[in-house]
């Protein structure tokens, strides 16, 4: 590892988890070069905000989604 990487990890490291995890997506989009993915992402999160608000869907607690899928894959 360079100096230089660890003295930024050193750095982001101090960071609150907030800052931390807004770092870690602008690391991970920088490493896209695909606009054409990430706007069909943004598309589809702002499809599935809209069911969400408008009671299309109705969301299911994470722990019973993932007895769910356990069950699923038995």
């Amino acid at each position: 590892m360079s100096s230089q990487l660890e003295v930024v990890e050193t750095e982001a490291l101090k960071l609150s988890a907030e800052d931390r995890a807004r770092l870690a997506d602008r690391l991970l989009s920088s490493l896209s070069d695909d606009a054409e993915v990430e706007e069909a992402w943004a598309v589809e999160v702002e499809r599935r905000i809209a069911a969400i608000e408008s009671g299309r869907v109705q969301l299911i607690p994470a722990p019973e989604a993932i007895a769910r899928a356990r069950a699923a894959l038995k």
